[in-house]
């Protein structure tokens, strides 16, 4: 990945979704993806469905409900709807996130309960 490529990453070059109101979805899980999300902009408050957000292939979570640097540190991740580890946080429709945020990450299947986002997609490889 070149610095050309993270530009077009960072200003949406890669393409986005826009997704509004309950059960809203994208789905990039699958073996002829050529996508995934790197970034998601909540036009209006925003809750995700009970297993809402996948990460890509596995990979560590994106989101940590830890607010101190040795807690990040030691449990990053921390917040997912993958996780199969009991100290984890799930994001369930309790989590809002606030009209006007971004979150940056990598998944491959976002469902909305309410509000509306855009989805920022970037090449699987990046």
């Amino acid at each position: 990945m070149n610095v050309n490529d993270l530009f077009k990453a960072s200003f949406g070059q890669f393409g986005s979704v826009y997704l509004t109101g309950d059960a809203a979805q994208l789905d990039l899980d699958g073996a002829s993806a050529s996508r995934f999300v790197i970034a998601i902009t909540m036009l209006e408050d925003v809750t995700f469905a009970n297993d809402g957000l996948h990460t890509l292939d596995g990979l560590t979570s994106s989101i940590s409900s830890e607010s101190g640097e040795l807690g990040v540190g030691d449990e990053f991740g921390a917040t997912t709807n993958e996780s199969t580890n009991t100290n984890m946080d799930q994001i369930t429709t309790s989590h809002t996130f606030p009209k006007g945020i971004t979150i940056y990450g990598k998944w491959d299947f976002v469902e909305l309960n309410s509000g509306s986002c855009i989805c920022y997609l970037a090449p699987v490889g990046y």
